[in-house]
């Protein structure tokens, strides 16, 4: 099995919303994975839409977050540096519904979809029933629109395949799930929103500027925690920027 990083872009915010106690602006990664295995080619999370800041996003995200992306850094051109196209991933896990993560759902729509029961019913609620984007939060209502050939919502830590397993991280969201990969070299933990940054995961654990429950994030991270020690693996986090430089990215490899 192999590991790719697909970094795609990213995002210009204020430090504050992301660790407590900072200030400034920051840059967050906003990072796909593919994970190829004899029998599948897996995306975990598809970044943002590339014409988010052309008014696809609403006007409250473009006023918190600015998409910085090239040509190069569209997921689809991502996935043709690994020798694939959209139509080659069988597979898409969501690690929850924001709009950093479901913006490249439109290039796969014959993909089995696979995402968090609580953040996805969370998600439709909030853009459903509020006409106003500015009250839809982190929830892009386009992305939510999009009818996928298969949808299999998750409320419970699940083996996908052999060596990888979906763990549910709920907390920033009210339903997240991140991914234990089990390579040849060694455990990958993918904890996504989970943990944005390293500075975030301690210790001692900080905390964002805001999250759907606070008990479930920090019992989320000693989950993390407790998988990191047990497995000896190595964390990619979300947004970090400094780990980010540090990556092996596609069409290099874990494996």
């Amino acid at each position: 099995m192999k590991v790719f990083v697909l970094p795609t872009g990213y995002l210009e915010t204020d430090a504050a919303g992301i660790v407590a106690g900072e200030s400034g602006p920051i840059r967050l990664p906003v990072l796909c994975f593919l994970l190829q295995t004899p029998e599948h080619n897996l995306l975990f999370d598809t970044g943002c839409h590339p014409d988010a800041m052309r008014g696809y996003w609403s006007k409250k995200i473009t006023h918190s977050f600015r998409l910085v992306q090239t040509e190069a850094e569209r997921l689809e051109n991502r996935l043709a540096a690994c020798g694939l196209r959209p139509a080659d991933i069988d597979t898409v896990v969501l690690s929850h519904m924001h709009f950093d993560h479901t913006g490249g759902l439109y290039l796969f729509p014959g993909a089995q979809v696979y995402a968090p029961r609580a953040d996805f019913a969370a998600a439709q609620v909030r853009v459903r029933i509020h006409p106003d984007p500015f009250t839809h939060g982190g929830y892009c209502k386009a992305d939510l629109d999009l009818a996928q050939n298969d949808y299999t919502l998750l409320d419970a830590d699940t083996e996908l395949f052999p060596g990888v397993e979906v763990v549910q991280l709920p907390g920033h969201t009210p339903g997240l799930m991140g991914l234990v990969v089990h390579l040849a070299g060694g455990v990958v933990l993918l904890p996504q929103d989970c943990v944005y940054t390293a500075a975030n995961y301690g210790p001692p654990v900080r905390r964002t500027g805001s999250a759907a429950n606070w008990e479930d994030y920090h019992a989320s991270i000693d989950k993390l925690r407790a998988l990191q020690e047990r497995y000896h693996a190595k964390i990619i986090f979300a947004h970090d920027w400094a780990q980010a430089q540090t990556l092996k990215c596609a069409p290099d490899f874990y494996a």
